[in-house]
């Protein structure tokens, strides 16, 4: 078994996401520049057999938000990853990483559940899902495949400007809505994320969020994943500035948003 270290799961941040096609039993095929970053869970792991979940995302106060609670039962990837990987333990999961936000919060803490058992095989952490691979491994890698074919890359120091907002997008949502966009050739070429006007399909709030961040910030942000977050990447001195500036923005918006700077981590396998 790992060590408690072992339990700190690290958010996923897709730099940039092209779909390349689709396989015979319905997974999208990818190409796309996967970063971890310092936004973390943590898992405390005990003998028994309990999954208790303690939610420390720091929304400001605000009661009224339209994400789902974090459940604690099977359905979790937690334990998920404990019943493929030898059967149960007591966990005891705080979240930081918010729900529905592109961000592979579940996916990393399943990913800590497999470096805590010391289970370290990338096919055997695509059974759990998609972007499990590239969270047991972390650091900065390209993915293909459906995100099990992974090319480890250099470390490069990296701060962004996260924004979440306090509703999530579905992942299965947004990849149906690609589907039909792209059946009818609503997708532009040259998106930085292939999946934004689908995520905007979905969720039609995130486009006047794009154009809130976007005229404080005087560009473009960039959709994570499937959304609901956006990011800016910018220098450490800008990120702090931005981040203040973009939270007086967001004040009057219709629903809670967190906004947090980020820093890229090596790789979480040695």
């Amino acid at each position: 078994m790992g060590t408690l270290a072992d339990g700190v799961a690290h958010a996923k941040l897709t730099r940039r996401l092209h779909l390349t096609g689709r396989r015979e039993d319905g997974y999208h095929l990818l190409e796309a520049e996967m970063l971890s970053i310092d936004l973390t869970d943590e898992l405390a792991f005990s003998e028994g057999d309990r999954l208790e979940v303690l939610d420390e995302i720091d929304w400001r106060g605000e009661a009224r938000l339209e994400t789902a609670p974090v459940p604690s039962d099977a359905s979790n990837l937690v334990a998920k990853a404990l019943a493929l990987t030898g059967g149960p333990a007591s966990v005891r999961l705080t979240k930081r990483i918010p729900p529905g936000g592109g961000l592979g919060g579940g996916s990393a803490d399943a990913a800590a559940v497999l470096r805590w058992r010391d289970e370290l095989d990338p096919a055997l952490a695509a059974k759990l899902g998609a972007d499990v691979p590239f969270c047991l491994l972390g650091g900065r890698a390209e993915v293909a495949g459906i995100g099990e074919v992974l090319e480890p890359l250099a470390f490069e120091a990296i701060t962004v400007v996260l924004v979440t907002p306090g509703f999530p997008v579905s992942t299965i949502a947004a990849y149906r809505a690609y589907d039909e966009l792209e059946r009818s050739g609503g997708i532009a070429p040259g998106l930085q994320n292939d999946l934004e006007p689908a995520a905007l399909a979905v969720e039609p709030r995130l486009g006047a969020l794009r154009d809130l961040l976007g005229g404080v910030a005087g560009e473009r942000p960039v959709l994570a994943g499937s959304g609901s977050s956006y990011f800016f990447e910018c220098t450490p001195s800008r990120a702090e500035q931005l981040a203040g500036d973009l939270a007086a923005a967001l004040g009057g918006y219709e629903v809670p948003a967190l906004v947090s700077v980020a820093r890229s981590t090596p790789s979480l396998c040695g």
